[in-house]
């Protein structure tokens, strides 16, 4: 998990290093965020919904953490969809077309790369320690 956390991010401070340097991103570390981010959240996703929230569900003794599961599961999902969406303007800059708003663009990797620090440190305070990991 800590690993998972580390790659995590390692994603994110990328984000933000390609939103500081916009509209002239480098257009090679655009395209490795965006060949990466999609299947780095997916399998660490898949990891955390088959292995740690079963593990958090039952160190809380089932119904207390419910909640939280469910909504670090929705957030999973909104990620991975967001992702998506930056995956095709990350490749888009790669390929050399031009960033009309970098702006926008900048504010769609900051509120993406933000949320995906928030769910780690929710993570790292609530879940982690409730299953025995220390950080």
């Amino acid at each position: 998990m800590k690993r998972a956390h580390g790659e995590k991010l390692r994603l994110c401070d990328a984000l933000e290093m390609i939103a500081d340097a916009l509209p002239a991103a480098d257009r090679l570390k655009c395209i490795g965020a965006a060949n990466a981010i999609v299947p780095l959240l997916r399998s660490i996703h898949q990891y955390e919904e088959t292995i740690i929230f079963p593990a958090y569900e039952a160190a809380s003794g089932g119904n207390a953490n419910l909640a939280s599961i469910r909504r670090l599961r929705a957030e999973h999902v909104e990620d991975e969809c967001f992702a998506g969406e930056l995956t095709e303007i990350l490749l888009a800059i790669g390929h050399g077309e031009t960033v009309d708003n970098a702006e926008a663009v900048g504010f769609m990797l900051r509120g993406f790369f933000e949320s995906l620090r928030r769910h780690i440190a929710f993570e790292r305070e609530h879940v982690l320690p409730m299953i025995g990991v220390v950080d």
